[in-house]
């Protein structure tokens, strides 16, 4: 490896962090390892869930990825089914497809297939993003069943939109509305579906959320959902993101760092280089002052992040030299924390790690 840059994958994390989701066992826990397992890497990340009993996917495309990575358990294709031709694919691969609307139900019920299928039927019980309405998913369930297509162990699944505000009682009338739903379904088939509701912030604040089955995702890498960073001492940060100072300068008051000269030192400053940048996903909308670890200690990131460089204030850093490390985040510097300066989330640097960054596990 020449260049510094890499991103630490702590496989022993990961398991803690999973065993933190399974605690209440109630049901079964799917790794949710959509988006390259969350920018993690998603060979690495399986391979440490192994015995995970399914893991969930966005798309076709990555449920067979982990086919050609050897992976064995069932997937499940979180949005369903995109042409159907994949709906064959889910046949042979053992897929399970989430069935959200009229026209993946009519693909299914003209699909030519030698055995039922897996479906996990999405309700829209107020997110209003995916999932069949309240009064319309009796129908599509009975006709899904009558055609002999599907598997009879069907699971019914809805996604909350305010899980992560314990304050907000969007997400019990969400659970209320499900669950009155899932009555009526069971009164008017005969059949009882499993349940899936919970994702990473319902598994950790809503205990009345737990069902057949849970869906960890951002809690599974090692971050709090909620703004307060809930958990946190109990979820283990897999990522760490480091590279190192390529260079070190001092410039005097009044010089500007980077492009468009948006930072001015206010004094004589020592300034160091560090090899990442937009390029490698780090956000080019960091602002002046995001903090980088640097032996141990937060520096200020001054100047535009640029596509392979960004450039951080360690003037008041003692004994830093070239080929220090720096730490973006890690254990010792939230991604959460990284993120409130970037105005998003930490979600969305974790997903949007580039693929030019070796992924590098241990443990």
């Amino acid at each position: 490896m020449t260049r510094p840059t890499q991103a630490l994958i702590d496989r022993q994390a990961l398991r803690n962090n999973l065993t933190l989701a399974e605690r209440s066992k109630r049901g079964h826990c799917m790794p949710i390892v959509k988006a390259n397992a969350y920018g993690h890497g998603v060979d690495i990340v399986c391979s440490a869930l192994e015995h995970a009993p399914a893991f969930g996917v966005a798309s076709v495309n990555e449920a067979l990825e982990l086919r050609t990575l050897g992976f064995k358990q069932p997937v499940l294709l979180m949005e369903g089914t995109f042409t159907p031709d994949e709906i064959e694919l889910a046949e042979t691969n053992d897929f399970w497809l989430m069935v959200e609307n009229h026209n993946q139900k009519d693909q299914i019920l003209r699909a030519k297939l030698k055995h039922p299928i897996r479906v996990w039927l999405g309700l829209d019980t107020g997110m209003h993003r995916l999932g069949f309405d309240t009064l319309e998913i009796k129908q599509v369930y009975q006709d899904l069943l009558n055609s002999g297509q599907i598997d009879r162990l069907t699971v019914l699944a809805t996604h909350f939109a305010c899980a992560n505000d314990l304050s907000n009682d969007m997400t019990n009338r969400q659970i209320e509305c499900f669950d009155k739903t899932s009555r009526e379904i069971e009164l008017t088939t005969g059949h009882i579906l499993q349940q899936s509701l919970a994702n990473s912030a319902a598994i950790l604040g809503w205990e009345n959320s737990l069902r057949d089955w849970q869906r960890p995702g951002y809690m599974l890498y090692g971050n709090s959902p909620f703004c307060d960073e809930r958990s946190s001492e109990t979820l283990r940060p897999v990522m760490t993101l480091e590279s190192k100072i390529i260079s070190l300068r001092t410039i005097l008051a009044g010089d500007t760092v980077g492009y468009d000269a948006i930072w001015k030192a206010e004094r004589k400053s020592q300034i160091a280089t560090i090899s990442i940048g937009y390029g490698d996903g780090y956000p080019r909308h960091a602002k002046n002052g995001t903090p980088v670890m640097i032996r141990g200690q937060r520096c200020p990131l001054v100047g535009r992040v640029s596509m392979d460089m960004i450039t951080v204030d360690v003037t008041d850093c003692a004994f830093v030299q070239l080929g220090d490390t720096a730490i973006l985040w890690g254990p010792e510097l939230p991604v959460n924390e990284v993120a409130q300066y970037c105005e998003t989330n930490g979600y969305e640097l974790l997903s949007g790690i580039s693929f030019r960054i070796p992924r590098v596990a241990k443990n």
